[in-house]
């Protein structure tokens, strides 16, 4: 079966500079995939070389069967992208926007009027639809810019960061309506820093960082990366965090991130307890003041920091991602 979008050793560098360097995955139909990554990584220049923005400088990425260099326009046919920021006309209303988008797909007048209707009602915008998109609330524009980018029902959606900036009851809607879509057998590519996020929509998890794939795999997957449990320790002050980190790595205990703002250290564990004990006796030695010591089960954000921090991860093998599950 082929997959609805097949990657293999994409690079692109700007100014001899590397921003990707051989991404490789495939997306089965009806999947919907996060690549996740801190802010640089490469998500938001692998995006724009699958929706053919841009042209890669090595590899090759095929959608549906089209490649995204040779066969652009049949895939601007088969896609809908919505980027980080709303992309939508201020200067015209909403249902304007959705009008002329549906012409650009060539529907006539008729149904072209008919999608901006329905595209109005599905996203909740039909009371303002008449109004410009200039005085909408950055909510609105989120939803209006995903609404323009399903107009012409593509078979692939890419969703580069679509929640960034937005309250909970936006970032919910579009949650919903992402949702809604998949169960369509819609495949969705979705780039995205929040871990809620990507555990509340992807199937399939994929991190890059500094430009190549590190681990990929469900969500329960990556947690297993980490041992089980993880130790928390963190310091009165968050300058110490620095010392007692070192005075840990000193006693063998390496696999440690550290999150810069608060000074908490975590430590993934295997589930001995004679590890624990010696984590702790270590700590002890220290004489550094804590604030909070604790262990739990590692969530998506410890995976993400262990991932992508100093010494993370080495690069994942390329591999297939599962089918997306029956619900």
């Amino acid at each position: 079966m082929t997959p609805a979008i097949l990657i293999e050793d994409l690079a692109k560098s700007y100014g001899g500079n590397p921003v990707v360097r051989g991404v490789s995955l495939q997306v089965p139909a009806g999947h919907v995939l996060g690549l996740l990554g801190p802010n640089g990584a490469g998500k938001t220049t692998t995006v724009k070389m699958v929706s053919t923005l841009i042209k890669p400088d090595r590899g090759r990425a095929l959608v549906c069967g089209f490649d995204v260099v040779r066969q652009a326009r049949e895939v601007r046919s088969l896609i809908g992208l919505t980027g980080q920021y709303a992309s939508v006309d201020e200067d015209i209303s909403g249902w304007e926007n959705l009008y002329v988008i549906s012409r650009l797909f060539n529907l006539p007048r008729r149904k072209a009027r008919a999608r901006a209707d329905e595209m109005l009602e599905r996203f909740g915008l039909t009371e303002s639809g008449a109004r410009p998109v200039g005085g909408y609330s950055g909510g609105m524009r989120r939803r209006l810019d995903l609404a323009a980018s399903l107009v012409g029902q593509p078979r692939v959606l890419c969703l580069d960061e679509p929640t960034t900036g937005l309250d909970p009851h936006s970032r919910n809607a579009l949650w919903t309506e992402v949702r809604r879509l998949a169960d369509l057998g819609t495949t969705v590519l979705l780039t995205t820093q929040y871990m809620e996020e990507a555990e509340a929509l992807a199937d399939s998890l994929v991190v890059i960082d500094r430009g190549q794939v590190i681990a990929r795999g469900g969500t329960e997957e990556l947690r297993a990366r980490l041992g089980g449990q993880v130790l928390c320790v963190r310091p009165q002050k968050a300058v110490d965090a620095a010392a007692l980190r070192q005075a840990l790595e000193d006693r063998g205990h390496t696999a440690t991130a550290v999150d810069e703002e608060t000074g908490e250290i975590r430590l993934p564990l295997s589930g001995d307890g004679a590890e624990l004990s010696a984590v702790v006796r270590a700590v002890g030695q220290t004489d550094i003041p804590l604030a909070g010591l604790n262990v739990h089960m590692p969530s998506l954000d410890e995976v993400f920091l262990t991932l992508t921090g100093p010494g993370g991860a080495p690069p994942a093998q390329a591999d297939v991602l599962p089918a997306r599950s029956a619900v």
